[in-house]
């Protein structure tokens, strides 16, 4: 079976941008940014993006490109004899299973506001409780939470089921087209809001008196986690896209202008957040409830309110189902390439499987609400921790290693297929830093999200 490509290089760079862009982006970044005190971790999540993100970004392309193939198979076409880098293949796909089961939940919620605030479920002048009482009732009702999950999973499926061209690079084109007009549109009216000034200043203008109350150390490292986590790194998310690239380009130019993308996203999330939380008097660091509580609270007193929280909601709608499309598409061809299944037998199966596996998440708010797993987390915090905490790390750690001994694919082979094509080159010196230093930055993320 001939290997499908991308019928263009926007469409390799919109598409694996859109895998990147989600709820890391639009709704953590921004709650992140407002704990530890605005501008000065906004620094360093740029510093540590460059200095993290782009290399390992660079890891997981070149595997793909390398091998052509997905998870598993990419390992055993690039691995030595008897070794077994390709047991991690299994645990990547595991991993991308793992992480839809509970965001095409939280992908529906997304979608639920949108059509809560075009239909009119938030009024003008509602008061706090009222619009905190619409995601309690919205959590209380399974039928509810898991209408929204299946349609988010069914049409995922749906469009990957196309193909790469027909299906994924097409909407993801045009998803992200309109992602990037409502993001500008959303950003100039709140920096117009009366009283937004602040908001800015809080989010642009570096205060290290501001830093030191909340504690350098936990500024820096909060700033490492999140331009880690960001780029869905460790799971062969990423790895899938390099497999359909051209060779053209090298893969730290189109990693730089993958992460630019993704930063140009999150950057422009918190500009219309911290402006319009300032202008009406709302605390930035609300945490996970600053989309969902906050910012509606916002919208109700905002004039035009309605329409300002549908198009916020569309946008949210647009970054999530970005990620949803990009993962399902990982998993169906890992499907076909290890299977050998048909591209329409894989999205069957794999929508059958996602819309069971999720239902745990959708019922954890309400009929399993009592059920904790790892620890005192609920269902989607445990299955988040799993991802979050232990497979991106621990991943991201496995390809890095790969790339860089000479017990995997090798330094060499690495950097001679990353500067392949036309652009930005990665120079040799940079092997001692991927070798000890960058594997002792990631150990950090490991040991700190296990504690």
């Amino acid at each position: 079976m001939e290997r499908e490509n991308f019928g263009s290089r926007l469409g390799f760079i919109l598409v694996s941008a859109g895998c990147a862009i989600g709820i890391g982006n639009v709704w953590r970044f921004p709650f992140v940014a407002g704990q530890n005190g605005g501008a000065v971790f906004v620094l360093f999540y740029l510093l540590f993006l460059v200095c993290m993100g782009v290399p390992v970004l660079t890891m997981e392309l070149a595997v793909g490109r390398a091998s052509g193939k997905s998870a598993v198979l990419g390992y055993k076409a690039l691995e030595k004899q008897g070794s077994k880098w390709h047991i991690h293949g299994w645990f990547c796909i595991a991993g991308c299973y793992l992480l839809m089961m509970y965001y095409t939940t939280v992908s529906g919620w997304m979608v639920s506001y949108f059509y809560k605030f075009l239909t009119g479920t938030f009024g003008a002048g509602m008061d706090t409780e009222s619009v905190g009482g619409v995601f309690g009732a919205m959590l209380a009702s399974p039928g509810e939470m898991g209408g929204w999950m299946a349609a988010t999973v069914m049409a995922g499926f749906l469009i990957c089921s196309f193909g790469l061209q027909k299906g994924l690079e097409r909407i993801t084109k045009v998803m992200m087209a309109a992602l990037l007009v409502l993001i500008v549109i959303l950003a100039v009216h709140s920096v117009l809001l009366p009283g937004a000034g602040e908001g800015l200043a809080f989010y642009l203008m570096p205060d290290l008196q501001r830093a030191r109350e909340v504690g350098i150390g936990t500024v820096i490292t909060s700033a490492m986690n999140q331009a880690f986590f960001t780029l869905s790194l460790g799971i062969g998310a990423m790895e899938i896209f390099g497999s359909y690239m051209s060779r053209e380009h090298t893969l730290a130019g189109e990693s730089m202008r993958i992460c630019a993308l993704d930063t140009f996203v999150a950057l422009m999330a918190g500009m219309i957040i911290f402006p319009a939380c300032f202008s009406f008097g709302v605390q930035p660091d609300a945490g996970p409830s600053l989309i969902f509580v906050t910012l509606p609270n916002v919208f109700v007193n905002m004039s035009g309110g309605r329409i300002w929280g549908a198009l916020f909601f569309l946008f949210m709608t647009f970054a999530s189902f970005s990620t949803v499309i990009a993962v399902f598409e990982n998993l169906l061809a890992c499907c076909i390439d290890n299977f050998g299944w048909s591209r329409k037998k894989a999205a069957w199966l794999n929508c059958i499987f996602i819309l069971i596996a999720s239902l745990p998440c959708v019922l954890g708010y309400n009929l399993w609400s009592d059920l904790h797993i790892i620890g005192a987390r609920d269902v989607l915090d445990s299955e988040d921790f799993l991802v979050s905490n232990l497979l991106l790390p621990v991943g991201s750690l496995i390809y890095l290693l790969f790339c860089v001994t000479r017990w995997g694919w090798g330094f060499d082979q690495y950097l001679k297929e990353t500067n392949t094509g036309n652009g930005l080159r990665l120079p040799g010196w940079l092997k001692k830093y991927f070798q000890f230093i960058l594997p002792a930055l990631i150990l950090i993320i490991l040991i700190q999200g296990l504690i």
